[in-house]
């Protein structure tokens, strides 16, 4: 009796100083429940932030602006539609003709008959060979000839302003594949006298002046007699 009492007492004993996972769980759960800093109830969420009037004025005024807007396009979207999708078939039909167009010849033949047709103006060509004569007249044939490409550019300048570049020199311009064939020879033998005085330092004499102003009058005035000074 006394060995069995003393063992129950023993069970009991290592029992409570051991308790079972079922007990160590509970244990926990109310150690958790009685910390006062974790939150169990339900929180009550913050209202949320008002608008500002400015930006209620704001909407009200963009729905009353938009809105007949909104309406009109859904009442004639398929109007819209059609237009839309047309003005896409003619941007394409006109991308592929920029692309085509070179490959095919189109656009060099009528850039071709546009450089055969254009010439100096008649009146600016005579009142500039009248300023550059009376230049040379008195022996001034570099300044002679530097006023007659001076003023050249400017008539291809002002008949066309897409050939040239701000930084265009002369030598560019004489090599223009737009100008005409006839017009590319004037301005070159005029700009390489130009450049011979200017940066070769090389006066021109009567000889010099003459091929510089024969060149522009065969090209701008071919029923001009070139010859005379």
């Amino acid at each position: 009796m006394t060995g069995s009492a003393g063992h129950v007492t023993t069970r009991s004993v290592t029992k409570a100083t051991n308790p079972t996972g079922e007990d160590a769980i509970l244990r926990d759960w109310q150690a958790v429940r009685g910390d006062s800093s974790i939150q169990y109830g339900p929180v009550t969420p913050p209202e949320p932030a008002k608008s500002p009037e400015w930006l209620k004025h704001l909407l009200d005024w963009l729905g009353e602006v938009l809105g007949p807007v909104g309406r009109w396009l859904a009442a004639n979207w398929t109007a819209i539609r059609w237009t839309l999708i047309a003005l896409g078939v003619v941007i394409a039909l006109y991308l592929l003709w920029r692309l085509l167009a070179p490959a095919l010849g189109w656009r060099r033949a009528a850039s071709k008959a546009q450089e055969e047709e254009w010439a100096p103006d008649r009146t600016a060509a005579l009142a500039l060979l009248e300023d550059a004569d009376a230049l040379a007249a008195q022996g001034k044939f570099d300044e002679a000839a530097h006023l007659l490409l001076q003023r050249s550019v400017g008539q291809i300048r002002d008949a066309r302003p897409d050939w040239l570049e701000p930084s265009s020199t002369a030598r560019e311009i004489a090599a223009l594949p737009a100008l005409p064939e006839r017009a590319r020879g004037a301005f070159a033998a005029i700009a390489a006298r130009v450049e011979r005085s200017l940066f070769a330092l090389r006066s021109l004499g009567a000889e010099d002046w003459q091929a510089a102003r024969a060149a522009y009058a065969d090209f701008a005035l071919a029923d001009l007699e070139a010859g005379v000074a």
